[in-house]
């Protein structure tokens, strides 16, 4: 982790938590951005941490632990690290990546990693003021090398101020990991799931009342229950067993 990270950090299901919230989130990321060099920032959440747990890839692991900033993006690990005796704020990266575009520079240089067309068309008009460059990568890029290269030669070459990485963990996280490794690359890239889609109106957001409550799953997993249920209803329970037995272990 960056020694330019926010110093308070909490040790969380095996990550070096940086205990910030939106505002400081917001400030950390301009500070990196004004460096040299590249950086990324994860935002796990619950679905993060079961992957985590249940893989033997060491690659999965070491890309979240070689992160520059990582961001508590689930209200269910805050609650539970209260519980533990801590504080950790959520930071949704839905509210982190809106209000990084809202108060970004004019002519500010963006590469976006993931989505369509018509997403891309999206994002052009509603952020007139920033450069845009785009890649879709194909599908199944955690186990195509090839791909991730050719996204990290992509970055190499674009040169953006940020990156924003749109095609879902942990292959995001994967593949950050290894353009931050190559070291040719510059900006910040931020692993930020759907958030674009929220941002644009393609997905809806849970109402505010559900997210401050930590229901904001359950929004999604009627709006999309073919996809969600397993994450939500078979894999996402498991944060309870996973936290307890992190908690006889501390």
């Amino acid at each position: 982790m960056s020694a330019d990270a926010d110093q308070r950090t909490v040790e969380f299901f095996g990550l070096s938590f940086n205990a910030i919230d939106e505002n400081m989130a917001v400030r950390q990321i301009r500070h990196l951005e004004q460096k040299s060099g590249y950086f990324y920032v994860v935002t796990p959440n619950v679905d993060h941490i079961v992957q985590l747990d249940k893989s033997t890839d060491d690659s999965l692991i070491e890309a979240y632990q070689g992160a520059d900033l990582i961001i508590c993006d689930s209200r269910i690990l805050s609650f539970l690290a209260q519980r533990s005796g801590f504080r950790l704020d959520a930071v949704p990266g839905s509210d982190l990546t809106r209000e990084l575009l809202r108060t970004g520079k004019k002519g500010w240089r963006l590469a976006m990693i993931g989505g369509d067309p018509l997403l891309h068309e999206q994002l052009q008009t509603l952020y007139p003021d920033y450069e845009w460059v785009f890649h879709e990568p194909p599908m199944g890029l955690r186990r195509n090398p090839d791909a991730r290269i050719s996204i990290a030669e992509f970055i190499e070459e674009e040169k953006a101020d940020m990156v924003l990485f749109a095609v879902g963990a942990p292959q995001s996280e994967i593949t950050c990991r290894e353009i931050a490794l190559r070291g040719k690359a510059t900006g910040v890239a931020l692993c930020i799931g759907a958030s674009l889609e929220f941002l644009t109106g393609a997905k809806r957001r849970a109402p505010h009342w559900m997210q401050r409550t930590g229901l904001e799953w359950l929004y999604r997993l009627c709006n999309e229950p073919s996809r969600l249920w397993r994450r939500y209803l078979v894999e996402g329970p498991k944060i309870f067993a996973i936290w307890w037995r992190w908690k006889k272990l501390k």
